[in-house]
């Protein structure tokens, strides 16, 4: 009687196990996206998301055998909003993984909110702020871009070998653009280049006409680094104002959601050279079959764009991260998910423009473009490539001792 009784138990147990383990494959993994869908990246957040869709698309919505379910949420810039959002997200929609946020200071106030949630992992959607995984790291924030100063590595020797020996540089006053600045003038100062005045402009704002008055007559070209509504406000006025410097471009000021907005100063922004983690002639086998994915899931007609943004394309990276980790742990995310972000530590991610590693902060060394904006026969910007910098990490090439994170302050070279 006890070794039937044994032999019974034994099977009743297989029997649990098997079906517990064919339930546990068919749950659903919740995540929550977070992206702006309102305020001055609003078009570009548009983009973001569907970038994100796009890598759930290619798995046809499942990852490590479980199913992929998206809930999304919208900010408009501001890090209150961003926390908020988020939190609404992983305390009452109780997602298990957090992409997202857009801006800079954005990350950085999710990382901190990050720190009370250590149940779930929080993946970067697309903000480049320095300091999200430079200062004081969150052990479950992970980002598989590189950030605003990696995407400037290259562009200070190109300004000088374009002749612009003194710019002025005009720039949102938040963390993402301070990262771009410092990432232009650690390399641009080093090698000789001027800036004699930084104008500093709220996020968000309209008017422009006290910087444009600001601007010297013996700087050589401006650095200008504004996304969204407020790049197209800026062109505007200064081509209202009868500007005519030449313009070197921070990242998201030559995206293809600024590239293509209506107006006729975007024209002059045909020769503006600029660094980013995306340039839209790379002819590279993966970004030209991301690029055709893209088109074919997100036409002009629908309200996509020509060619994927910015946006689009960092939160592609970081949602395929994302799924990619739930298949190498077959959607395992028991134990509070030590596993998956194990898996994610160690990955080394495929993206349509190289392989991407994470450092010990968990933030990505990858690739970055110098190019430049160029017009094609129907009138259609884009950015043709004039330099590929790869392996970029969070100090840039300098040594520990050597770098100084961005500040309003940070770098100096009058």
């Amino acid at each position: 009687m006890k070794k039937r009784t044994f032999v019974r138990t034994l099977v009743g147990a297989a029997v649990l196990a098997v079906f517990s383990g064919v339930a546990y494959s068919q749950q659903t993994v919740k995540i929550g996206l977070l992206s702006n869908l309102e305020g001055p990246f609003a078009a570009g957040g548009a983009d973001g998301m569907r970038g994100a869709e796009l890598a759930i698309k290619q798995k046809n919505g499942m990852a490590g055998g479980r199913k992929i379910e998206l809930i999304k949420a919208s900010s408009d810039a501001k890090p209150d909003v961003a926390v908020n959002a988020t939190r609404k997200l992983v305390e009452q929609d109780k997602v298990d993984i957090m992409v997202g946020p857009l801006s800079g200071g954005e990350g950085i106030a999710v990382k901190e909110y990050s720190k009370t949630q250590p149940n779930i992992t929080f993946i970067n959607g697309s903000s480049g702020a320095q300091a999200t995984t430079l200062v004081n790291p969150s052990p479950n924030f992970f980002r598989f871009n590189t950030e605003g100063a990696q995407w400037m590595v290259g562009l200070g020797k190109a300004a000088l070998d374009k002749g612009y020996k003194r710019v002025m540089v005009i720039a949102e006053d938040y963390a993402f653009p301070y990262s771009q600045v410092q990432g232009f003038m650690s390399e641009y100062c080093r090698l000789g280049g001027k800036v004699p005045v930084k104008a500093w402009v709220p996020l968000g704002g309209k008017d422009y006409a006290s910087v444009i008055a600001r601007i010297p007559k013996d700087v050589d070209a401006l650095v200008v680094i504004l996304g969204g509504a407020d790049a197209v406000n800026f062109l505007n006025q200064y081509e209202a104002a009868g500007g005519d410097k030449p313009m070197i471009g921070g990242s998201i000021t030559v995206s293809q959601d600024v590239l293509n907005y209506k107006g006729k100063r975007r024209d002059s922004l045909v020769g503006t050279i600029a660094g980013a983690p995306i340039a839209d002639s790379f002819d590279a086998p993966e970004f030209k079959a991301f690029v055709a994915d893209y088109q074919k899931n997100y036409p002009v007609s629908a309200g996509g764009y020509p060619s994927p943004s910015l946006f689009a394309l960092v939160y592609y990276i970081n949602m395929k991260a994302a799924l990619d980790g739930l298949d190498a742990v077959k959607g395992d995310l028991s134990g509070g998910q030590a596993k998956y972000r194990e898996a994610l530590t160690k990955m080394v991610l495929k993206t349509p423009v190289g392989d991407v590693r994470l450092d010990s902060n968990r933030q990505a060394i990858g690739t970055t473009f110098i190019t430049e904006v160029v017009k094609d026969a129907q009138g259609n910007l884009s950015n043709r490539v004039l330099r590929k910098v790869d392996g970029i990490d969070q100090m840039l090439g300098m040594k520990k001792e050597d770098f100084k994170m961005g500040s309003r302050d940070e770098p100096n070279c009058p």
